[in-house]
Formats: C-alpha cells, sequence, structure tokens
C-alpha cells in the first residue's frame, strides 16, 4: 500500500523503501482500473523501463538522485513529452509523438520523475471544462457525472483519484486552480516567472500584454504541492519554510474578502449558498490567527472585452492541419482573432496591463485577498456545450469567476478545499497574494488544513 502522501511516497523511493517499479506499476494498475474516468489520453509503454532505469540509478550512482528520483506522475496533453503524442485536445492538428521533451518536462525529468502518459484537456487549453472531440470527457471522481475542471482537468481527476500522486499543471485563467477546487485539492498558481520554463521567451506575448499562462502543482495538500513546485523550479525553498516552524510562526496577517467579480459588467454572478457558506467557513478557519475584513473592491467595467481580446490572440497564428475540425468554442474564438486587427490588440494589451496595475493596487490595501474558489459545485459533464460559443464563454466566467484576473496581475493565488456540498462535492476557498508570496500562500493552506 503506497501512502496518500506524496512528500512520503518521495522519501520512501529516496530510502530504498519503495522501488520505483512498485510504484509506477501500482498507479499504471489504478489508471487501467479507472480508465472510465476519462483522466488519460495516452499511456505510456515506456513507463515501466523508465522506473527500472531509475532503481538502477539508485543502485548504482545515488549521488545522483534528484529531488523527485523515481516518482510517478503525468503532464497535461498541451506539454510535449518525448516519445509520446501530443494532441492539444485537438482533431484539427495531427497528433504526432513529439522528438524532445518541452521545457517543463525537462526539467521534471532532471529530477528523477517517471512519466505515466498524458491527460485530458479542453480543445488548446481554452476551457474549464476537459472535454472535446477526440477522447472521453474526464469526469470528477467525487461524482463522474460531472466535470473535473479544465483545463488541467485531467491531472486533477488523476490526482484525486489516486492515478498519480500529484500532477504539474498549468493556469492561463484559473487551469490550476479550477479543477482543484473542481477535486478537492490544492491547486496553486505562481506568479509569472516563479516556474522559469515558463519566461524562456520573455514575459509579454507580440502584443505587449503579460503572457497569462503559468505552470503549478495539484496536489492532496501543501506539503505535496511545495515539493512540486521545488521541483518545477529546480531549487529547493518551499517544501524546507513548510517543514520549519514558518506555518505556526505566520500571524496578524490583514486578509480581505470579498465576492466581487470583474465579470460582473458583462454576466451575472451568483454565488451559490453552498459555495458561500465553505467560503465563509474557510474564512473563520483564517481569523482565528489572522485579521479578516470586507475588502470594498471595485473592477474596471472594460475588464471583460480586454480579457476575452488578450485570452484568444495567440489563437490567429495557430498552424492546423484541418481547421474544419476545429471545436464550436475554439472555432469562434480563433474567428475573433483572425478578425481583430494589430491595432485593436496591441490596445487591447495595453488596457489589460493598466486594469492589472489596478488590482494590485487595490489588493495591496491587505496581505490577502480571499475569494471563493469556484461559484458553486461541479457542473454536469456536457453542461457548456450544448449551445453557442457565446453561451459556453459566460457560463465559464460565472462558474469561475475569480480566477482569471489573477492571471491578469501576474500574481500568485492558491485554492484550499474548505468543505463539501450536501451530496459531497468539493467546495473551496482561493486566497491571492498581490506581492507574489507563494510561501506564504502554501503556508496558509497549510493552517486552514490543520
Amino acid at each position: 500500500m503506497l501512502p496518500s502522501s506524496a512528500v512520503r511516497l518521495r522519501d520512501q523511493l529516496a530510502s530504498g523503501e519503495i522501488s520505483s517499479r512498485e510504484a509506477t506499476a501500482h498507479y499504471l494498475q489504478q489508471i487501467d482500473k479507472q480508465r472510465a474516468l476519462g483522466a488519460f489520453v495516452h499511456v505510456s509503454d515506456a513507463a515501466m523501463d523508465a522506473a527500472a532505469r531509475a532503481d538502477e540509478v539508485f543502485a548504482k550512482h545515488p549521488e545522483q538522485l534528484g529531488r523527485m528520483h523515481g516518482m510517478p506522475t503525468a503532464l497535461k496533453d498541451l506539454n510535449d513529452v518525448a516519445g509520446m503524442p501530443t494532441s492539444y485536445g485537438s482533431a484539427a492538428v495531427e497528433h504526432v509523438r513529439a522528438p524532445r521533451d518541452s521545457a517543463l518536462a525537462a526539467r521534471l525529468r532532471a529530477d528523477g520523475v517517471v512519466f505515466l502518459g498524458k491527460t485530458q484537456v479542453p480543445e488548446f487549453g481554452l476551457s474549464s471544462y476537459s472535454e472535446n472531440l477526440i477522447a472521453a470527457p474526464s469526469r470528477n471522481p467525487h461524482d463522474p457525472t460531472r466535470s473535473s475542471g479544465g483545463s488541467s482537468g485531467g491531472q486533477a481527476a488523476a490526482v484525486a483519484a489516486g492515478l498519480i500522486p500529484l500532477g504539474p499543471g498549468s493556469d492561463g485563467g484559473g487551469s490550476v486552480r479550477i479543477p482543484a477546487a473542481a477535486c478537492g485539492l490544492v491547486g496553486l498558481k505562481p506568479s509569472l516567472g516563479r516556474v522559469p520554463s515558463d519566461v524562456l521567451e520573455g514575459y509579454s506575448d507580440r502584443f505587449g500584454a503579460p503572457k497569462l499562462t503559468v505552470s503549478g502543482p495539484l496536489a492532496h495538500d501543501a506539503l505535496d504541492a511545495a515539493l512540486l513546485l521545488d521541483t518545477m523550479r529546480g531549487s529547493d525553498h518551499y517544501l524546507p519554510l513548510l517543514r520549519g516552524g514558518y506555518p505556526q510562526e505566520l500571524a496578524n496577517l490583514r486578509i480581505g474578502y470579498s465576492t466581487h467579480s470583474p465579470f460582473q459588467s458583462a454576466y451575472e454572478i451568483t454565488v451559490s449558498p453552498e459555495a458561500q457558506e465553505a467560503f465563509t467557513a474557510g474564512l473563520t478557519r483564517l481569523g482565528q490567527a489572522h485579521h479578516v475584513e470586507l475588502a470594498r473592491l471595485a473592477y474596471a467595467e472594460d475588464y471583460p472585452e480586454a480579457f476575452a481580446a488578450v485570452w484568444t490572440n495567440g489563437l490567429k497564428d495557430l498552424v492546423l492541419d484541418d481547421e474544419s475540425k476545429l471545436g464550436v468554442l475554439a472555432r469562434d474564438f480563433r474567428r475573433r482573432s483572425q478578425e481583430r486587427s494589430a491595432k485593436d490588440s496591441a490596445q487591447a494589451a495595453t488596457r489589460i496591463r493598466q486594469i492589472a496595475a489596478d488590482f494590485i493596487r487595490q489588493w495591496s490595501a491587505y496581505d490577502v485577498i480571499a475569494t471563493p474558489a469556484l461559484a458553486g459545485v461541479p457542473p454536469l459533464v456536457g453542461h457548456y456545450t450544448q449551445g453557442s460559443a457565446q453561451r459556453d464563454y459566460m457560463l465559464q466566467c460565472q462558474y469561475s469567476p475569480f480566477s482569471s484576473m489573477v492571471n491578469v496581475a501576474s500574481a500568485a493565488a492558491i485554492t484550499v478545499p474548505v468543505g463539501t456540498s450536501k451530496e459531497g462535492l468539493p467546495l473551496g476557498i482561493q486566497l491571492i497574494s498581490p506581492r507574489s508570496d507563494e510561501g506564504m500562500l502554501l503556508a496558509l493552506a497549510l493552517q486552514i488544513s490543520m
């Protein structure tokens, strides 16, 4: 029986108490048993060989062991892993086997990770649900009729169901935090640049907007998330910080809470009673050691328009094999991006930077801003895709109204489970650090779970 803690599993692998082959065989068996969950779209046929090589290095060259040597995990099907196909969740591109690792995969492999395969995503990572036209949808382990979120939905389902011990995800508008909250996990969105592989090509897109997407961990608890973040960065900091006295000493922070969303100027945003109750429970726990007060925030009314422009701009440059095979949402987003002039794209980039500065200005009156993680429980599979692209996008904004603003601000945020609905579905709280203090957020997550 393997431990539920990834940190404990890492320690057992490092001591030789458990071999990489034993751990890898266990998780491959779980993946096979739970295929109906739809978490995996590709399972590696080379995983056991990789585990055997990890065990050989352990026996012959123990000085070469990395932070997660022999630890099984997976990557989203948006990341290249050498020898595995990358589909981007789309039928419009050819699914070729990657000749080399992406920068993130290479970083993890350098620390000894064994890749079990690729997990389900929405087409090009565009959605807060992991459904597409090429594979079965990723389902929520707490209720398989419901969504596991997106775009790291396959990763979250795999971690929550015990198919992998922890999972690296990516977050461009909530894509780590949304599925983490939907599946009852800790999900951390680091600040832009905290993970070096995210900014190898700079901190801005070609129009001057801040890059929205960063890599972050999905895990059962804050310690596991800290281990994975250290591995993604290639340096030890966050796990030693949490294992020291910092979480116990952290106190008297000024925490401002809010249910105000920058999407309220465009859509009706309502937090369900159960989500509000869980949010209040999280605030109560935080209030045992910190000062919690209402934050009166006012967001720019043109945020929805500016964000949508920046979010979709990259689609105009996609090289597709068959554009007719795009899904409804991706086709509509791509059309809009192609109709947008370079001048309009540059103006949207300038405006989103101004809005981002205003977010940070307002949030910086506090050490932490707290919001509900999501506006309600995970919706049923197929909830978003029964109508137009416009309706799909509106429903996504209403479900996750507090996430994309953090990406725009290039700040750090974490979602932490704090309760369940009457049906046993996870509910959580989001904590935002305007000063991008990931260590503080991880420590607060640990405090909440104590």
